[in-house]
């Protein structure tokens, strides 16, 4: 084959440093739009971003070069030191972890859907509830120790 053809999709959650709920309504939309632009400018492309006060979550599409901790440690350092500098939150911080999950195209429009619902969806169910349902039907083995 000449060239190379991929479609490397990836569901990205990472929360607040020690899951505080700092990221308030009146200033989320702007940091969403900030990760999407992140996003791009780290050379992927943002397919949604989401969350609620103590979490994100983002679909991206990444190329084969990318090393996706790298990805993730910019896409973080980025966002921490916008939200301290615009908003302005002294210390703000992610938590140093995240989740990452592929994705196929055909599950694309569900993902976007379920992104954008995560206010609607956090009024029921916690973000650990989330999180451990996502590591069990991946089949990610996982110490719940360390999930807090």
């Amino acid at each position: 084959m000449p060239s190379t053809h991929t479609q490397l999709l990836h569901h990205l959650i990472f929360a607040t440093k020690n899951r505080e709920p700092l990221i308030s309504e009146s200033w989320r939309v702007r940091l969403h739009e900030y990760l999407g632009g992140c996003v791009n400018g780290l050379d992927g492309l943002s397919q949604g971003v989401g969350g609620v006060a103590d979490h994100v979550h983002l679909l991206v599409g990444l190329k084969p070069t990318h090393c996706l901790s790298d990805f993730m440690r910019e896409l973080k350092k980025s966002s921490s030191t916008w939200v301290r500098q615009e908003i302005p939150i002294p210390g703000f911080a992610w938590q140093e972890g995240y989740a990452a999950f592929s994705v196929s195209a055909s599950a694309r429009t569900s993902v976007q859907e379920y992104i954008g619902r995560q206010a609607e969806h956090h009024r029921i169910r916690t973000f650990r509830e989330e999180l451990v349902e996502f590591l069990e039907k991946s089949g990610v083995v996982y110490d719940s120790r360390y999930l807090d």
